[in-house]
Parts: C-alpha cells; structure tokens; sequence
C-alpha cells in the first residue's frame, strides 16, 4: 500500500518545499469524495506504480484507504522528473470513465518483412462501474502484417466494459518502413 500525507497548504512556497524535501505533489478526486490535496515520496511512489500488478490500487492518507487509479501525471520536459500526479478515486458501484491501458503480446509478423511496429493509443478511454475495471487490455499482435492494424472495434471489452472511442480508431499497427 502506498502511504502518502494531506497537504495543509496549496501555497506554490509550500508546494516548492515539499518538492524540495522529496515529495510527489498529487491531487486525488472523484467518488464523492471532496477534493484532496496529497503528497507522497516520490521514489516510494514511483517504486511503487512500477511494481503494482493491479490497475486500481491502495492509499493511504492519514487514517483513510483509498483506491485510486492513475489519471494522469506531469513531467518535466528536460529532466523527465515527475512534478505532479492526478488520482481518481474508484467506487466499486458508482459508472464512471477511466483511462486504461493497453498491452501487446507477441511479435508481429511484419516486422521481420521490413515493417516498423507502431502503437497509437497507449490508454483507451473506457466507461464502467470500478467493480468491473479492468487492468488493462490485451492484444495478440502476432498476426499483423505489414498494413495491418488493429481497431478499436477488434478489441474485446469485458462485460459492462464500455470503449469510449470509434470503432474506426486504430490501435496498434504495422507500416511500411521508409
């Protein structure tokens, strides 16, 4: 489980001296829930997230759990340092959109006939109570050819599981190398 602190003070001084100390500046939102301004170490937490088989996860504020999942995260454009996280809470009961992410399997066959191997949504998009949310979609990419894509339409959502994109939207594919 990863254990952060409430922030008392959003101020950008208090903001600076946290970062300064060490500390991963995060916003958690959603379920209900009022806004909560957090922190967390920052090499705890990205040990963390790299280490987590699941895609929703534990943490722990104070006296109160959370589960929360990943909406989205800031770097710095030069050094890559992570400044700033954005977590949502997830309510098992509750409909709700989240960002999941998409995984391939398997070496496509169009790689070895000069194709260059390329995937265009890393995260899909989907709606579904947080009972349902999956940890993320799988995708055998060991078929495609060079030309051959893969849509948005061929991706298998589990039940109550709903994609929030076109069908028409490619994935992942292969092209012809240049």
């Amino acid at each position: 489980m990863l254990e952060g602190i409430i922030r008392e003070s959003t101020a950008k001084s208090a903001t600076k001296a946290l970062r300064k100390d060490g500390y991963l500046i995060a916003n958690i939102y959603g379920g209900g829930e009022p806004n909560i301004n957090a922190a967390f170490k920052k090499n705890d937490f990205i040990r963390f997230v790299k280490n987590k088989e699941k895609l929703v996860f534990e943490a722990k504020l104070g006296a109160k759990r959370y589960p929360i999942v990943i909406e989205e995260y800031q770097s710095d454009p030069v050094t890559g340092d992570l400044l700033h996280a954005d977590l949502r809470v997830v309510v098992k009961d509750k409909l709700a959109r989240y960002l999941v992410p998409v995984k391939t399997v398997g070496v496509p066959k169009g790689v070895k006939n000069k194709g260059v191997f390329i995937t265009m949504k890393k995260r899909l998009p989907v709606q579904c109570q947080g009972k349902d949310l999956p940890n993320d979609f799988t995708i055998d990419v060991s078929d495609l050819d060079v030309g051959d894509t893969i849509l948005t339409r061929d991706v298998k959502a589990p039940k109550g599981v709903t994609i929030l994109l076109d069908g028409r939207v490619a994935v992942t594919g292969v092209i012809k190398a240049k």
